[in-house]
């Protein structure tokens, strides 16, 4: 059953979508770019409120929007944000002559990273490829600029279909986001990621707006009955 990745901004937004059924509470904020970072003092209290009521709950967080040869940056991040004791840290990938060198640096870090694939541009199966061969415990397909559409506007299902063998394959989990809705919900199930993460469609007002626990067991409703209908064909 694909999970429900939640992303919030803070303790109160936290133990609301964990209660509405979240499966992993992934940490950013968003109106500081797709994957915005929070502040780690943030980062540690969510983790702190969360852990002390549901202990097994995943949570992640991100680094925030670096460029893509910003790799001390980008290692002086991680290490700040996997200190917070999240259980992935997510970072963004952009396609071009930098990615093989971040995913190296990553690679090497004590924390459990997830390289987050821009695909506004489509997704790189070569660096998929990469990445799974290093060892990562996930990767992840998203969208940087959320004005240029869903996932599946920016990505074709071919694509989409050929990242979840390959990491099936090398036996990591694989996850997708980038604007998607209760109306993607098929195509999910028809791809079988791991885990799918949503933000704007849990929200009153866009992205930027505020968790609507409410949206969050609905999804989880959906993703549900997704996985319930998929039982049935199998």
């Amino acid at each position: 059953m694909t999970a429900l990745l939640t992303s919030v901004r803070n303790v109160e937004e936290a133990l609301e979508a964990a209660r509405a059924g979240a499966d992993l509470i992934d940490l950013k904020e968003p109106r500081a770019g797709a994957l915005g970072a929070l502040p780690a003092q943030t980062v540690c209290e969510v983790v702190r409120a969360v852990r002390t009521r549901w202990p097994n709950r995943l949570l992640s967080a991100t680094i925030g929007d670096l460029a893509p040869a910003e790799h001390a940056l980008m290692v002086l991040m991680a290490n700040t944000i996997g200190r917070c004791g999240v259980d992935y840290v997510k970072v963004g990938v952009a396609r071009g002559p930098h990615a093989r060198e971040a995913l190296g640096q990553l690679a090497g870090l004590p924390w459990q990273v997830v390289p987050v694939f821009l695909a506004d541009d489509g997704v790189d199966l070569a660096l998929v490829e990469a990445a799974c061969a290093l060892g990562f415990p996930a990767v992840m397909a998203d969208t940087a600029d959320k004005r240029s559409g869903t996932l599946f506007d920016c990505t074709d299902m071919a694509t989409l279909r050929a990242m979840v063998g390959l990491a099936g394959r090398h036996g990591i989990k694989v996850g997708m986001a980038g604007s998607l809705r209760l109306e993607h919900l098929p195509r999910l199930r028809a791809l079988g990621p791991d885990f799918a993460g949503f933000r704007g469609a849990l929200c009153d007002s866009g992205r930027g707006g505020r968790l609507d626990p409410a949206k969050v067991a609905a999804l989880r409703t959906g993703l549900n009955l997704a996985a319930g209908l998929e039982a049935q064909a199998a």
